[in-house]
């Protein structure tokens, strides 16, 4: 009976020893699948955090978009105001602007280098738990092959039994293992990929915006060189029009200059003509003066020849009869005729340049002289700029060489013009007391000429 129930624990041992392992194994699997189910939900908290923070990090990359949609429309609206200050307010914004994306971008890259660090922890605490998870696999590894050498040692049958399917199992569990770590890679690949393409669009809208901000920044610079550009070229079409100006100036004074100098040289000359015109009128008078005293002394020797010879004087007496009542004829037929006379005087006429009286001819002449040469252009040169007709003019003079009258026979058509002949005969009186020939005969003269004016006056 002993024996027998010496065997019967044996036998009992035997038959729970497989039952043995096998809840042992269970037990592992179920500990290896909580524990890969614990890291499959860390892996997956890991992921949502990951996606939790891109979102975040899209947020705020939205809200610094929108923020820089802001700053660049309030940038915009500066810019517009500052368009219409001076150009050291504007370099004051632009350096302000430069300052404020400098800082700008220091936020955006010390945020960046921010979540690189995150991600260098996540996986470095992602590495010590696969790494506390690979002690605690060997550990129990270990512990289980402990057993299975002390089982072996009891049961070989069991053990090579147990052997084949624990490495079965393991062969299971390897696949398994290799497949969730495939997985595991593919997620995290997947999900770097992610990062990285984000990253990336980050990089790219940084980029964008620091193009955008180079373009306005190039286009404020243009318009400031435009601004510069035009306002020398203002100042230059200024400084061009004060020189022609200038020019215009120096050119008139030039003109004028030239003009008085020609005006001083015609004085000059006219003057010049004057004075010999003067000269040689004394010259001509001073003969005349001589021819007279000449004529004088002939005749106080023909009226001593007269006086000895009485025959001689009665045939001078008629032949002076003679020309007197030729004379009295000629004034009765003068008299008769329309032209103007004032009774009581002894009037003569002389129409143009001929008459047979030479003494008459010569104080007309000389009248004329008078008035051509003392430069009284003068006095009518603006109103001749005027459309006028050649006046003719008829000048009663006294023996003593006042004016009596000024007669209009032909208007220049220029009220003014006509004043100004008035004046310019009035200034050159008197004209000279009549010589004894012509005062011992007449009380007036009345000389007709007609005025012609080109660079002086002359009387024709």
């Amino acid at each position: 009976m002993k024996p027998v129930e010496q065997f019967e624990p044996s036998a009992q041992v035997a038959a729970q020893a497989p039952a043995d392992v096998g809840r042992a194994r269970q037990v592992e699997i179920a500990a290896k699948t909580r524990r890969e189910a614990r890291r499959q939900e860390e892996l997956r908290r890991n992921a949502a955090l990951a996606e939790q923070e891109a979102t975040e990090e899209a947020t705020r990359a939205e809200v610094a978009k929108q923020a820089l949609s802001k700053s660049e429309a309030k940038q915009e609206e500066a810019r517009q105001e500052l368009a219409k200050e001076e150009a050291v307010k504007q370099e004051t914004a632009r350096q302000q602007a430069a300052d404020a994306e400098a800082a700008r971008l220091e936020a955006a890259k010390q945020d960046q280098a921010r979540q690189q660090a995150a991600l260098a922890e996540a996986a470095r605490q992602e590495a010590a738990k696969q790494e506390l998870a690979g002690q605690e696999a060997a550990k129990r590894e270990e512990a289980r092959q402990d057993a299975a050498r002390q089982e072996a040692a009891r049961q070989e049958a069991l053990r090579q039994e147990a052997a084949r399917q624990e490495a079965a199992r393991q062969e299971a569990a390897r696949q398994e293992a290799a497949r969730q770590e495939a997985a595991r890679q593919e997620a995290t690949r997947q999900e770097a990929t992610r990062q990285e393409a984000t990253r990336q669009e980050a990089l790219r809208q940084e980029a964008a915006r620091q193009e955008m901000a180079r373009q306005e920044a190039a286009r404020q610079e243009a318009a400031r060189q435009e601004a510069a550009r035009q306002e020398t070229a203002r100042q230059e079409a200024a400084r061009q029009e004060a020189a022609r100006q200038e020019a215009t100036r120096q050119e008139a004074a030039r003109q004028e200059t030239a003009r008085q100098e020609a005006a001083r040289q015609e004085a000059a000359r006219q003057e010049t003509a004057r004075q010999e015109a003067a000269r040689q009128e004394a010259a001509r008078q001073e003969e005349a003066r001589q021819e007279l005293a000449k004529k004088e002394q002939a005749l106080a020797e023909r009226e001593a020849e007269e006086a000895a010879r009485e025959d001689r004087l009665r045939q001078i007496g008629k032949q002076l009869d003679l020309e007197r009542a030729q004379r009295e004829n000629t004034v009765d037929r003068q008299t008769k005729s329309p032209l103007p006379t004032v009774s009581g005087l002894r009037r003569r006429w002389l129409f143009g340049r001929a008459d047979p009286d030479r003494d008459l001819v010569l104080y007309a002449d000389a009248m004329s002289r008078k008035i051509e040469l003392n430069l009284t252009i003068d006095m009518v040169r603006e109103l001749l700029k005027q459309a006028h007709t050649q006046p003719m003019v008829t000048v009663a003079v006294r023996a003593d060489g006042s004016v009596e009258k000024v007669t209009f026979e032909v208007s220049s058509g220029v009220p003014a013009l006509d004043d100004a002949i008035r004046k310019v005969i009035a200034s050159q009186a008197p004209y000279g007391a009549f010589p004894p020939s012509l005062a011992h005969r007449y009380d007036v003269i009345e000389i007709r000429r007609t005025w012609v004016f080109d660079y002086a006056i002359h009387l024709q």
